[in-house]
């Protein structure tokens, strides 16, 4: 990053990247975003929560809510489907990790980060503790997932390893905690600066599976939240935290701060994410769209493959492309492979919640099948998840092939009104207290119809217990 692109950033003399997202954070109120920002933010909330809901007894989410729980502290936030209070950090890291544990949750559709569950666990978890409005909270959210996307949309390729979810999201999260606590733009860009102090997460845990994976984003969202509430207190941090000698853009990944800073309070970013069909990293799903495709429309049974070479960019291969291993933690090791995919719709013709499954993971029938996949990378291609081209050897059909660019979900090719419901409807009957279908409905509702909602404290009366 050169001095004449930071000063063309610089549009406020005297102002720091950090201090304009500040800025933005806490200026910009409910009546200045845009309709369809709004509306974004009121799907996405009902997938996270939905998706957390499901991820709540997944392995490692139990043992870090009994933590917790253990620790005590002030009863400010709903822990989601557990139910009960906790300390608003502690209840953001819970929420948080159960909405990561099954690789369900949205992710944006350019930037490599998933906004949505790290934003959202920090936002709600204030909005309870300060008794936020609807509207505040709505804002609050929708502000700080533009915040968050615009820093991972900002950042220059290639990744350099940092998993930008654990990475970027507590400056996300730090940005709608100040804007719900009421910090003037000041004292919010120190919320930032204490965001960066925390900054963390290695795609180490991507490649080498492991539950720790699964508290990246947890780790963002109680990230955010001290920072703003230690800067609430006094606490001061540095200013350039991007753009400094030892800011994110020298230390962690390269950025574009003009990108970072773009119609900034004009254009929210929030609009763009996707909500996701399968539960697996989104480096998976163009292959599961083609796997699913070609076994589909030509019928194909498992023995009749001979073998799939997938042609993926570079990023995918790193992380997604490497053995298939199920001997430590299966469910995290099924999530991140591609030869696991290929093998498992190959056998199974889907690829939902049931085919991360432990037993599933280690079925010996997927494995006999997992050979057959070999992975080519294509070094021409820069994008996070495709195009990716599955080449196929059957004994009846001869070779096959296809292609897909992208992964659904985004305005090119939108999920259906059906397959979202059908996804929330499975999602939100599981976990450690699956929710009945009047329980569901309200919760629906009252997400759908947030900005009535004049004490945030209450939003989850009626539909999650104390504990």
């Amino acid at each position: 990053m050169n001095d004449t692109t930071l000063d063309s950033a610089r549009s406020q003399a005297g102002l720091t990247l950090s201090h304009r997202l500040a800025q933005h954070a806490v200026t910009t109120d409910y009546d200045a975003i845009p309709k369809a920002a709004l509306d974004a933010a009121r799907l996405f909330m009902l997938d996270t929560l939905a998706v957390a809901w499901a991820g709540s007894d997944a392995p490692g989410c139990r043992e870090a809510h009994a933590l917790m729980v253990d620790e005590g502290g002030r009863a400010d936030s709903t822990v989601w489907s557990h139910g009960g209070r906790l300390p608003a950090a502690a209840a953001a890291f819970v929420n948080s990790m159960a909405a990561s544990a099954l690789d369900y949750d949205s992710i944006g559709r350019a930037a490599a980060v998933h906004v949505n569950i790290a934003v959202l666990p920090a936002a709600l978890a204030i909005a309870e503790r300060e008794r936020s409005s609807g509207k505040a909270f709505l804002a609050a959210l929708t502000i700080g997932a533009d915040v968050m996307y615009r820093i991972g949309s900002a950042a220059k390729s290639p990744n350099r390893g940092f998993h930008y979810t654990g990475a970027f999201g507590g400056f996300g999260a730090a940005a709608a905690a100040a804007h719900l606590l009421g910090l003037d733009a000041d004292t919010a860009g120190h919320a930032l600066g204490i965001a960066f102090m925390q900054a963390s997460g290695t795609q180490q845990a991507n490649i080498e599976p492991s539950l720790s994976k699964r508290m990246l984003s947890a780790f963002a969202a109680r990230a955010g939240v001290y920072a703003a509430l230690l800067a609430q207190r006094g606490v001061t941090a540095p200013r350039e935290v991007f753009e400094g000698r030892f800011g994110l853009y020298a230390l962690y990944q390269e950025g574009d701060p003009v990108q970072l800073l773009a119609e900034l309070g004009k254009r929210f970013d929030n609009l763009h994410f996707a909500i996701k069909l399968y539960p697996s990293c989104g480096c998976n799903h163009t292959t599961i769209d083609g796997m699913l495709d070609l076994v589909q429309r030509h019928d194909l049974a498992p023995d009749d493959v001979l073998s799939v070479e997938v042609t993926v960019p570079p990023y995918v291969d790193s992380l997604v492309g490497g053995a298939y291993d199920p001997s430590g933690d299966a469910q995290v090791a099924a999530q991140f492979n591609i030869r696991y995919t290929v093998a498992c719709v190959l056998v199974r013709r889907r690829l939902g919640l049931a085919e991360i499954s432990e037993r599933v993971a280690r079925d010996p029938e997927i494995a006999r099948h997992i050979g057959k996949v070999s992975v080519k990378v294509d070094a021409t291609q820069t994008r996070n998840r495709g195009p990716i081209v599955i080449r196929m050897q059957t004994r009846s059909h001869g070779e096959l092939t296809t292609r897909v660019e992208d992964v659904r979900g985004g305005p090119a090719s939108p999920i259906s009104e059906a397959d979202a419901e059908a996804k929330f409807t499975e999602c939100f009957g599981l976990g450690v207290r699956p929710l009945s279908d009047a329980q569901r409905k309200t919760l629906a509702q009252r997400v759908r119809e947030i900005e009535k909602v004049e004490d945030m404290s209450t939003f989850f009366d009626g539909i999650v217990g104390e504990r």
